[in-house]
């Protein structure tokens, strides 16, 4: 997981520090985040102290996913998605598919950077939960769509824990919130996936 997060961080464009210099990352304890809940810098619906983790929140696989229509995706088209939701036995996921979910829990992050990383458990039985999307932007919410692939057949199940939630502390005053930014994406709140919304860009 480790390797994951940092990552994340160069995707970012965020310098990774090294010991000698005087700022460092800072990732929230679970202390921190129940501070953060209590004045409502983090919001997670539904909240669960059970699944507050040492710095992490456990986040869940929420009933609706959606797989595309056409077998060709085109990036500057509005591509179509068919929603399925997960019967109560699970669903079995196909290698060479690509299955868009969302957690269960609807979260707002107003002061942290909120990264999204898979449970080892969830990797240890050849599950990705994101293909780039493991970053959140201080200022979204909504759930999370995930962007779900296998190595093999695996069957799941609405409501297992399926990912965690980690929170970086940010320097500097922020000038353009995502929940405020004109033409964000993905601001609209909604319990289903959404699909990409790369045909929106000017490209």
């Amino acid at each position: 997981m480790r390797h994951s997060i940092l990552l994340a961080i160069r995707k970012s464009n965020v310098q990774t520090i090294c010991p000698q210099d005087k700022q460092q990352f800072m990732i929230l304890t679970d202390t921190k985040i129940k501070e953060s809940i209590a004045n409502g810098d983090i919001v997670i619906e539904p909240f669960r102290p059970e699944c507050l983790g040492t710095n992490s929140y456990d986040v869940h696989l929420g009933r609706h996913m959606a797989v595309y229509v056409d077998d060709i995706l085109d990036a500057k088209k509005h591509n179509q998605v068919k929603h399925i939701d997960i019967p109560d036995d699970g669903y079995i996921l196909q290698p060479g598919e690509l299955y868009l979910g969302v957690t269960e829990e609807y979260t707002e992050t107003h002061a942290t950077v909120p990264f999204l990383e898979g449970k080892s458990s969830i990797g240890r039985l050849g599950i990705d939960i994101h293909a780039t999307a493991g970053k959140g932007d201080v200022g979204f919410c909504n759930s999370w769509t995930l962007e779900i692939s296998c190595i093999k057949p695996v069957k799941v199940y609405a409501g297992m824990p399926i990912g965690q939630l980690i929170y970086f502390k940010v320097e500097g005053d922020i000038e353009n919130f995502y929940n405020r930014k004109p033409g964000a994406k993905y601001n609209e709140r909604s319990i289903r996936p959404v699909e990409s919304m790369m045909w929106k860009n000017k490209f």
